[in-house]
């Protein structure tokens, strides 16, 4: 007699797991550290204060004030960009029963408001845009902010104003990442009173500072961890590298070309959002049969003190 096998059986049923496993990363480096406040209008303005510089002070007993002239500050805004994500689901799928979700309406929602979260990270940290008041307005994002780093002995590669009007040129000739070149940078952004911690790049760069580090007389060299409670591993990557001011965390994204790198003070970045449009949902007008939504944030880049800032850009990548 023939053994009836699931081979050739009718109604076997479908074994699907009930989970869907999401690949694509959702890490946004310069997003998260930036600190987030509620904005009331398009255009954001604030205002930095400089100190006088440090000089030779001594008075002679009895002398009138001299009353030096204050240091005005310097006025900057910069203009809110409207990001957003849609999405329309027949009203069959949000009602058959699903694996992994249970209202299509519901994951959707928050698989857009990842996809926006992403793409405002690509805006502020790859993009080269200046700032425009102009339908559709643009945020001037971070290189346009910068004005302290290396741009390469090139004069042909250079930072804008640093005011967030117009582009940093990356249009000359590239050059390989040094050690000194992110050492430069560092001390600029120190001296103009900044405290960079973090250290932003590409994947590659990345690897590139892992293998600077490594080389020479540098002090991180590979490791081999033999304690008895772990199994050996071998060290071959660099997460911190310590300054003459400080230390920085390296942070890679995947988000950044290979063409520069950020150097960042958290304490003087932040991303305004407008009043009630932050990553903010509208079911939109029913014409048919299906649900329509859309996911609108209204944001801006405020590097509240731009020097405290730097860049190593007209990076070759390799």
């Amino acid at each position: 007699m023939a053994t009836l096998t699931t081979a050739n059986a009718v109604g076997e049923r479908e074994q699907l797991a009930d989970i869907i496993y999401k690949i694509d990363s959702d890490e946004t480096p310069i997003f998260s550290l930036a600190k987030k406040e509620t904005v009331n209008g398009t255009l954001v303005e604030w205002q930095v204060q400089e100190l006088a510089s440090a000089g030779q002070n001594s008075l002679s007993e009895g002398a009138d004030a001299t009353y030096a002239t204050p240091t005005a500050t310097t006025r900057l805004n910069n203009y809110t960009q409207i990001s957003g994500k849609d999405f329309a689901i027949s009203g069959t799928l949000e009602s058959v029963d699903k694996a992994g979700r249970a209202k299509e309406s519901a994951m959707q929602s928050v698989l857009k408001g990842l996809e926006l979260r992403r793409d405002i990270e690509k805006i502020v940290g790859d993009l080269n845009v200046a700032k425009s008041g102009s339908e559709p307005r643009k945020s001037a994002t971070l290189i346009t902010w910068m004005t302290n780093g290396d741009a390469t002995s090139n004069a042909d590669i250079s930072f804008g104003t640093g005011d967030g009007s117009d582009v940093a040129d990356l249009t000359g000739t590239e050059h390989a990442l040094t050690l000194a070149l992110i050492d430069n940078a560092v001390t600029q952004a120190w001296q103009d009173g900044g405290k960079p911690r973090v250290l932003v790049c590409d994947a590659t760069n990345k690897a590139n500072i892992s293998d600077l580090s490594q080389a020479g007389t540098n002090l991180v060299t590979n490791q081999v961890n033999t304690t008895a409670s772990t199994a050996p591993s071998f060290v071959g990557s660099v997460s911190v590298y310590l300054t003459d001011y400080g230390t920085l965390d390296l942070t890679p994204s995947r988000f950044m070309s290979n063409d520069k790198l950020f150097i960042i003070d958290p304490d003087h970045i932040k991303i305004g959002t407008l009043n009630g449009r932050n990553f903010s949902k509208t079911t939109l007008a029913k014409t048919g049969d299906a649900i329509k939504e859309q996911i609108i944030c209204e944001w801006v880049l405020m590097p509240t003190a731009p020097k405290a800032h730097s860049a190593v850009i007209g990076l070759n990548g390799s």
